[in-house]
């Protein structure tokens, strides 16, 4: 295995090299369609305990599942997301069919991404069942779950957990807006089609300016046609986009996590304060609460002095337990809240650099593209010049 707090990226190379569509039967016995994605893997200057293949074959499904497992095991980190399980904020031209070949490329880019960003996590790169679901075709994972409500919860993880949501908003609104100007987009691009058309029809009834006609309506076609491949740029982009889409997720989830953590040590100190009450109660005889055994003490008579006394010494046992509890507890999530904030702080700062230079890059590729307008208009005017 990798030594704790060493990437496991710095001695594996890991890819998701190609998809595969299979068909076979479900849980059910039901005849299904399905992906899977070929991970490869290849080990430098390190001794493993048992030999890596060279690779394997996942379905997405078990991808889920990894993280899963890795948002309960390592609930102070913020784990990597998955790329979308079905196509979403997709322009008119792009298939939302799972089994499409373009959307299978972009999620097995996805798939790879999210193995090489675990695997250059601190904490996360280190752990044994990431390790096997690379390296052995038959391991098995385990989804967990929780829910909870704390009464004191910490400021800063609702703060967080707050902007995880309007983060998730926010994106969510620039995709959709990005989808919409994509499909405007197309059909600007596909209108100046027709310019090429009426312009060289024109051409042919026109002796002097025939050529100058013909000529732009070339250049028109042409811009027509690159609109293509700048919605499929524009995608990459896009995708860069559903990745933080998706980490907001898993940033709410740690901060459930705490919520979690913050609960077990409310109920552990609840139920302490509970025992020293009844301890208390037990040894002055005074019931401060109403309860079933209180009431059945004043109908029938008290307890005998030796059962007080057993009762009493069972409580003792009961308040220390619950004591080293509390501080266990108490241990537990000021852990947690360490790692957890460093690690959150790792996250902004990878975010930060992600998505402002994804933003850059969009707005460079937008002044590109206006520029390639421009240019076709030049173009088109030194053709009419020459008419």
């Amino acid at each position: 295995m990798v030594e704790k707090g060493t990437s496991l990226l710095k001695k594996m190379e890991i890819s998701v090299a190609e998809a595969e569509k299979r068909t076979g039967k479900n849980a059910v016995n039901m005849q299904e369609t399905y992906t899977v994605y070929l991970i490869e893997t290849s080990v430098e200057h390190i001794m493993w305990t048992n030999p890596v293949p060279d690779s394997l074959w996942r379905r997405y499904s078990e991808f889920e599942l990894l993280r899963n497992y890795l948002l309960v095991t390592y609930p102070f980190a913020v784990v990597p997301p998955l790329p979308e399980k079905r196509a979403e904020f997709v322009w008119h031209k792009l298939s939302a069919d799972n089994m499409d070949p373009d959307f299978v490329e972009r999620r097995r880019v996805g798939l790879e991404n999210f193995l090489l960003r675990v695997a250059s996590h601190p904490a996360l790169s280190s752990d044994k069942i990431f390790y096997l679901f690379l390296t052995e075709a038959d391991s098995r994972l385990k989804a967990l779950n929780a829910t909870f409500r704390v009464k004191n919860p910490d400021k800063r993880f609702v703060e967080m957990k707050h902007y995880g949501d309007e983060l998730q908003s926010v994106i969510s609104q620039l995709l959709r807006v990005r989808a919409r100007a994509a499909d405007r987009l197309y059909g600007v691009y596909k209108v100046h089609g027709n310019y090429g058309r009426v312009f060289s029809e024109w051409s042919a009834i026109e002796k002097e300016m025939g050529d100058g006609l013909q000529s732009a309506g070339h250049h028109m076609d042409a811009y027509a046609a690159s609109v293509d491949d700048i919605l499929e740029e524009e995608e990459h982009y896009a995708d860069q986009l559903k990745e933080y889409l998706f980490y907001s997720d898993a940033l709410r989830t740690v901060c459930r996590k705490h919520e979690l953590t913050q609960y077990e040590l409310e109920m552990a100190v609840q139920d302490l304060t509970s025992k020293k009450q009844q301890r208390e109660e037990l040894a002055t005889g005074t019931i401060r609460t109403f309860s079933l055994k209180g009431m059945t003490s004043k109908l029938f008579g008290q307890e005998t002095p030796e059962q007080r006394e057993a009762k009493l010494k069972m409580l003792e046992t009961q308040i220390e337990e619950g004591e080293e509890l509390v501080k266990e507890r108490n241990s537990e999530c000021d852990e947690f809240v360490k790692s957890a904030w460093v690690d959150i702080e790792r996250f902004k700062e990878q975010k930060d650099h992600d998505l402002r230079e994804s933003l850059i890059s969009y707005a460079i590729m937008q002044i590109s593209m206006c520029k390639k307008g421009i240019q076709v208009w030049n173009n088109a005017k030194e053709c009419f010049n020459k008419m």
